[in-house]
């Protein structure tokens, strides 16, 4: 295991992933955030909706992720944010060692 984590979260605007995005990286929770235009088909209060959301990639160390989840659950402004973490099994030995210097 690499010790590195994957974290994944959308927001409804581009202007609200890059403060998301900037506070993560500002509190050495995340070591890059990536983020990208989406569009999402899901079902909310009992209809079926598609939106446009913006989504962020975290790049965090393991020990980071429950703080890096309850960052983004208390600057988020959805009811029930996405936020799935997925842990990393491998990958470039430099760029990791780089997310665990960036995230201690």
């Amino acid at each position: 295991m690499s010790g590195a984590s994957v974290v994944t979260t959308t927001v409804g605007s581009a202007e609200a992933a890059e403060i998301l995005a900037r506070g993560i990286v500002e509190a050495r929770l995340g070591a890059c955030v990536q983020i990208m235009p989406i569009r999402s088909v899901y079902r909310w209060d009992g209809e079926v909706r598609v939106d446009d959301e913006w989504q962020c990639v975290v790049k965090t160390s393991a020990i980071r992720a429950d703080q890096l989840v309850a960052h983004i659950k208390a600057n988020h402004d959805y009811d029930v944010p996405e936020v799935v973490v997925t842990p990393v099994i491998g990958g470039n030995d430099d760029y990791l060692t780089w997310v665990s210097e960036e995230t201690s």
